[in-house]
């Protein structure tokens, strides 16, 4: 049996684009900190929270250096336990663009401040940087430091992500509170969630779906309405109310954000007695919408 080979270019193609969202990534990223947030004490949470700080207490001591140097023992741990190259290889391209960055272009980014009002540059910081770690997420790295240090704990002791970034980012914003001032620490909580949110944009892109559960009655009246009017695929399955012990038939369907109200009447118009879910998605891949790569 002959196996299917990827052919070498599509595999240099991707490296090449890997490589070019690192590079911007890091970039924007450094931005951020170097506009927005180091110049307003704002910590961004991570080892590059930590470098705020301790250029705020030392100013000979470079933001960008001591990224550098904060990651070299987490990235080491990071290769023994985590597999190596193969794991850790981008995102140190992205700690020594990142910390360049800062380093080098610091000073003339720093010079561009936009405006003096902490909250707006919390805010703008929050959502750059946040841009700025979402390219690098989709190049398939990370932002080094905690997040490496994240990983190492989930696979060793089972921590979940969530629960070492909640526990790390915390660290860091008590940090910046008793060298800032609590209200330092309060605009470093405001940049850190908005820019999480801002890298969940760039990682699953805008809120374009809808996803529709119905339970019905009339299956075949509700699914063939919507198959004619809306062309959009229905599956169904048989369920049971566990409060009445009736049976009924489950139906779903996903449908674009702005047919959510062609869809309501389409069901009510078929079953009056339906009971319709609508739930939230960002992207769906198959016929009739995304394709699959």
């Amino acid at each position: 049996m002959v196996k299917d080979k990827q052919p070498a270019n599509v595999n240099g193609l991707s490296i090449i684009t890997d490589m070019l969202l690192l590079a911007v990534g890091s970039v924007i990223s450094a931005a951020a900190v170097s506009v927005f947030m180091a110049p307003f004490e704002i910590a961004p949470g991570g080892v590059s929270g930590v470098a705020v700080i301790l250029n705020h207490l030392d100013p000979r001591l470079p933001i960008g250096l001591m990224v550098l140097i904060g990651n070299i023992p987490i990235q080491i741990m990071g290769f023994l336990t985590l597999g190596g190259w193969r794991v850790v290889a981008k995102t140190l391209v992205y700690v020594v663009i990142f910390s360049l960055t800062i380093d080098l272009a610091g000073p003339y980014l720093a010079a561009a401040r936009i405006g003096e009002d902490v909250l707006l540059n919390a805010l703008f910081g929050g959502i750059i940087g946040g841009l700025g770690g979402g390219l690098v997420y989709r190049a398939g790295g990370t932002l080094g430091g905690t997040s490496t240090l994240a990983r190492i704990l989930q696979q060793k002791m089972g921590v979940p992500l969530s629960t070492s970034a909640l526990y790390t980012d915390t660290g860091v914003i008590v940090l910046a509170g008793l060298v800032f001032g609590w209200e330092g620490a309060l605009y470093a909580t405001v940049a850190l969630f908005v820019g999480a949110a801002a890298s969940d944009y760039v990682l699953e892109g805008p809120s374009v779906i809808r996803t529709a559960t119905i339970i019905t009655d009339q299956p075949e009246r509700v699914a063939g309405a919507v198959m004619q009017a809306m062309r959009r695929g229905v599956t169904a399955w048989p369920g049971t109310g566990m409060f009445t012990d009736r049976q009924h038939t489950v139906l779903f369907v996903t449908v674009a954000r702005p047919q959510v109200g062609q869809l309501r009447q389409i069901v009510f118009a078929a079953d009056p007695e339906a009971f319709v879910v609508i739930g939230q998605g960002h992207v769906a891949y198959g016929k009739g919408f995304k394709p699959m790569r």
